[in-house]
C-alpha cells in the first residue's frame, strides 16, 4: 500500500507494546507528526529534493520503523522529526508543540527529559564515566536525585559494576547499553533510534535490541527507529519504507 499520508491503526498492537504503562496520553494521541515535510538543498548542479512533502504521525506508545537504502533520505527525515534539522517546507509537531519555527535552544528545551536518542556511534561523552553519562539528561532538567536514578538505570541494563568506567574502557555492546540507559533514564515519551545495532556484531546487536524493546515496553515510550535491518524493523508495530524521498507503508 502506498501513501503520502501515513497514520496508524491502534486496534491491534503487537506483543512488544502490550501492557505498557499509561504515560498520561490516550492510546491514539500523536506524540509526533509532520505535515508536508519537504527538504531541498542547493549545490553546484542545482537544487536537489531529498524529501517530497511527507506526512507522518507517530502515536503514544507505538514503535515505528523507517527503512530504506543508503541515500534514501531516512536520516534526513529522522533529524527533522527530532528537531535536529529544519525542513525547507512543512510543519513538525513534537509532543504537541510546533517546532519548525523554534530556534535550536528552544527545541533542545522541549526535548529535555522527554525525548531520548540512541545512535549507531553511541555518542557517549568520553571524559565522563558511564554513571555520569546516564546522569546527563536528569541533570539537564534539574533532577535532584540524578545519581541514584542513573545507578538504578545502569542496573537495569546490567552495567552497575561498570558505573565508574569511561566509554573507552567499555566494549561496543556495553557502550550501547549505557546509551540505552541514558536514553530511558528520564522515562521519555518518545525515543529516536538511528541504526542502534549498526556498529555491533550480530549476537551483541540482538541482545541490545531485546533490551531496548524490553525497556520500551516497561516505560511505554513511543519509538521511531531508522534501520536497514528488516528483521529489526519487523519488531515494530508499523514499518514505513523510504524511497526517492517518499514514504510508503509496508
Amino acid at each position: 500500500m502506498s501513501s503520502q499520508s501515513i497514520s496508524t491503526d491502534n486496534s491491534a498492537p503487537n506483543s512488544d507494546s502490550a501492557g505498557a504503562p499509561d504515560l498520561g496520553k490516550n492510546a491514539g494521541d500523536a506524540v509526533l507528526s509532520g505535515h508536508k515535510i519537504a527538504k531541498r538543498v542547493t549545490g553546484p548542479e542545482g537544487t536537489l529534493t531529498i524529501l517530497h512533502e511527507l506526512d507522518i504521525e507517530i502515536h503514544a506508545g507505538e514503535a515505528v520503523a523507517i527503512v530504506g537504502a543508503s541515500g534514501s533520505g531516512i536520516s534526513t527525515l529522522l533529524g527533522i522529526l527530532a528537531g535536529l534539522d529544519t525542513p525547507s517546507e512543512g510543519q513538525v509537531n513534537l509532543l504537541n508543540q510546533p517546532i519548525s519555527t523554534l530556534d535550536e535552544d528552544a527545541r533542545a528545551r522541549l526535548r529535555a527529559g522527554r525525548v531520548g536518542f540512541v545512535f549507531q556511534s553511541f555518542q557517549l561523552l568520553p571524559g565522563l564515566t558511564a554513571l555520569e553519562n546516564v546522569m546527563l539528561p536528569l541533570e539537564l532538567v534539574g533532577e535532584a536525585d540524578a545519581a541514584n536514578r542513573a545507578r538504578a538505570m545502569l542496573e537495569q541494563v546490567g552495567l552497575e559494576h561498570r558505573a565508574g568506567h569511561q566509554p573507552l574502557q567499555l566494549s561496543g555492546g556495553e557502550q550501547q547499553r549505557v546509551a540505552l540507559a541514558r536514553a530511558f533514564v528520564s522515562q521519555p515519551a518518545l525515543l529516536f533510534a538511528d541504526e542502534p545495532t549498526g556498529n555491533l556484531d550480530s549476537a551483541t546487536g540482538d541482545k541490545v535490541i531485546e533490551l531496548m524493546f524490553s525497556l520500551r515496553k516497561k516505560q511505554g515510550s513511543a519509538v521511531v527507529l531508522v534501520t536497514h535491518d528488516n528483521t529489526l524493523a519487523e519488531r515494530c508495530d508499523r514499518i514505513l519504507r523510504m524511497g526517492n524521498g517518499r514514504l510508503e507503508a509496508v
